[in-house]
């Protein structure tokens, strides 16, 4: 595989145009040119130049393979990277704007027993530019007089993010540079399964994307049953590292859990997740399991979310049930992919 030109910063890409004996207004032109999802054989750059990039650089290293347009509005991905690997992402559309749910990996190889991400385990991380790379495709098929692009940005498709955390620091740089698109670390958010010391190496970055934790469970024998990474960190451990990332961020963390019945829904659980986060600086989200069929476990129902949110409101702690979006185009993590690849098969 070539190497992925959408992994270098403009400083970089300047000092590559210079190299190639290019002036400077083409580096500007190649990644305004990228910017819009464009390869690199489109953009309207020297010849010579283009002839020298594309034997060294991926053409296209994202493209879309397949578009699934759910009746809320919703849209699922699925992106062919150059190697032919699959990967996916959502964009979800809200008032506020456009958030785009991306993959930082090829497959996970953390095992959460509700995902259906990790059903084929990891093939390979995502380079930075392979990620930033679905934020430009799917911003070239909405940014447009009628329509507004990606506004927000959820590291929370296919892989762990902090499983990748090189190249995932180098894409967050890329992705909110003045010189990039700009786009508000405030409107980034990373959602990890609790690898306490990258947690602790996010928060020295210095770009303060809102960290989100999937908790899942009240106890770390709970957590055990369902998340494999519960053998390595205890819970007490990753609010030892959000407390630090409030410390050193300013920024409060969001704790992702989701409902699974006969397992960790009812009121009991709801009270020990009081005690668990009561005066923290954080928010639950709620979520409604997607059901994954290669999986045993059940959502809760509505009427059992809603309730388990009044619990928490009235003791103190700030919590949501999350809007459920794309339930009819496999909306939750890896499921259009394991679909994709089991046809294939």
């Amino acid at each position: 595989m070539k190497k992925i030109l959408q992994d270098l910063s403009f400083e970089q890409l300047n000092e590559l145009v210079s190299g190639l004996g290019a002036k400077p207004f083409r580096a500007k032109q190649l990644a305004e040119g990228l910017k819009k999802g464009k390869k690199i054989s489109e953009i309207n750059i020297d010849p010579a130049l283009k002839q020298a990039l594309t034997a060294e650089y991926e053409d296209e290293p994202v493209r879309v393979e397949k578009v699934l347009r759910s009746a809320d509005g919703s849209e699922k991905y699925l992106f062919r990277l150059a190697d032919g690997n699959i990967i996916e992402g959502v964009l979800m559309k809200y008032k506020y704007g456009n958030t785009q749910c991306v993959s930082t990996q090829v497959g996970c190889r953390m095992g959460c027993k509700f995902c259906a991400s990790t059903l084929g385990g990891l093939v390979r991380n995502l380079t930075s530019g392979e990620i930033l790379s679905q934020v430009y495709v799917v911003n070239a098929m909405h940014q447009n007089g009628r329509e507004r692009g990606v506004t927000n940005i959820v590291l929370m498709g296919s892989g762990e993010p902090l499983d990748n955390f090189c190249e995932v620091s180098a894409f967050l740089k890329n992705v909110t540079a003045e010189d990039g698109i700009n786009i508000s670390a405030r409107n980034i958010s990373l959602s990890t399964c609790g690898i306490v010391p990258k947690i602790y190496e996010l928060a020295d970055l210095g770009i303060p994307v809102n960290l989100t934790i999937s908790l899942h469970q009240t106890t770390d024998e709970g957590r055990r049953r369902t998340m494999p990474v519960a053998n390595k960190y205890t819970i007490a451990e990753i609010l030892g590292a959000c407390s630090y990332y409030f410390e050193k961020t300013g920024r409060r963390y969001i704790f992702e859990y989701s409902l699974i019945a006969g397992e960790n829904a009812d009121k009991k659980h709801a009270e020990e997740l009081i005690a668990l986060l009561k005066g923290r600086p954080c928010h639950v989200n709620l979520i409604r399991l997607n059901e994954v069929k290669e999986r045993s476990l059940k959502a809760a129902a509505d009427a059992q979310a809603y309730k388990f949110a009044a619990v928490l409101e009235k003791g103190g702690i700030s919590a949501t049930v999350r809007r459920s979006v794309g339930a009819d185009i496999g909306g939750a993590c890896g499921q259009l992919r394991a679909g994709y690849l089991a046809q294939d098969d």
